[in-house]
């Protein structure tokens, strides 16, 4: 089969031939018909967070079943799924506890499904491999969802929109009434954006660098917009609050100065929720003291802390009752061999979600 094949950090991919195993026990094998373009596939390919080479990233992904191994219940060649890096074990304290989203048993990056034509190793980047136009993922990474869903509108359910919305329904809890900062307008800003909406947060508030962004951030729900290059935005966001910090702050984007300001934007008693990954090394600096005599917290959330089996059916419902938007998120729709086009336009900021199409 065809893939993008990351074999430096920081150079453009390379579509090549390479080999797929059958799926074993516990495992399926999906073929792709769409995968959207994530900025951690890109954080990775950039060798920001390490990793082994040569690699096929990509995450967010949707298709159809084409063949199930031994002891896969539920699943069936032909069924419609989205395909995400949310691998679970069903054992560890955290998959007991009903926290999936968390398991703590590591994969043995040996095990990859991937190789190349001569049999030597092909990582399987996020444990997924989604940059190709099949793969074999455990059955715990698979959601079902319904057929007439357009698989470029559905492959977003599979990290950008668990994520935003997740953390907002699942991390935070944010109750009916709240106010709400989402820092970065992009792809998760966006979904955490919808998320705060459904919630039914009275204020939300993005921030970011980009007044379009802004702009679009009003179109998926947000009440207000603050230019984040602006003087001191916190003060403009609690004048907008009435004169006080917010309940909520989500920090959406990979930035380490936008996590050294999203506290200033909190009420007493706020929560900061962080959602964007920053490049491993970064680091920022608070007073404790100002924590800890304002009663605030600082909560990390990964993938939205998402229970697939909960949370995918609610999202779908939110989607057919027009409550959440998918199709506005998808920018542009590209082939396989135009992945470096769709990762460029990405990186510049020009994109929501641009989508990789196959045949």
């Amino acid at each position: 089969m065809k893939a993008a094949v990351c074999r430096e950090f920081g150079k453009p991919l390379v579509i090549e031939d390479v080999k797929l195993r059958p799926p074993g026990p516990g495992e399926v094998e999906v073929k792709l018909e769409a995968c959207a373009i994530c900025h951690s596939d890109i954080s990775y390919a950039e060798g920001a967070w390490g990793g082994s080479l040569p690699a096929v990233y990509g995450h967010e992904a949707a298709g159809r079943v084409s063949a199930v191994g031994d002891g896969v219940s539920g699943l069936s060649p032909g069924d419609t799924v989205i395909v995400t890096l949310l691998r679970a074990c069903g054992h560890c304290p955290s998959c007991s506890g009903g926290q999936p989203a968390r398991c703590e048993t590591g994969v043995d990056p040996a095990n990859s499904p991937l190789s190349l034509p001569d049999g030597s190793p092909l990582a399987q980047g996020l444990e997924t491999g989604a940059f190709a136009e099949r793969v074999v993922v455990d059955q715990s990474q698979l959601a079902p969802i319904p057929d007439d869903i357009p698989m470029d509108s559905a492959s977003l359910l599979s990290c950008g929109v668990i994520t935003g919305v997740g953390a907002v329904f699942n991390a935070a809890r944010v109750p009916a009434g709240s106010s709400v900062v989402v820092i970065g307008a992009g792809g998760v800003g966006l979904n955490a954006i919808q998320g705060a909406a459904i919630a039914g947060a009275v204020r939300i508030i993005a921030v970011d660098l980009s007044r379009e962004k802004l702009d679009a951030a009003m179109e998926f729900g947000a009440t207000h917009g603050v230019l984040a290059d602006s003087e001191k935005p916190h003060r403009a966001v609690k004048q907008i609050n009435g004169g006080r910090g917010v309940d909520y702050v989500f920090v959406t984007v990979g930035s380490a100065e936008a996590y050294q300001t999203a506290p200033r934007y909190l009420c007493v008693g706020g929560m900061m929720v962080m959602v964007g990954m920053p490049p491993s090394g970064a680091k920022v600096s608070y007073e404790p003291v100002i924590v800890a005599s304002s009663s605030q917290t600082m909560k990390g959330t990964f993938m939205g802390d998402t229970l697939l089996s909960r949370d995918i059916p609610r999202l779908v419902e939110f989607y057919r009752q027009g409550r959440l938007k998918l199709d506005e998120l998808i920018t542009r729709r590209y082939r396989l061999d135009q992945i470096n086009e769709a990762i460029a336009d990405t990186k510049a900021g020009n994109a929501r979600r641009n989508v990789i199409l196959f045949d």
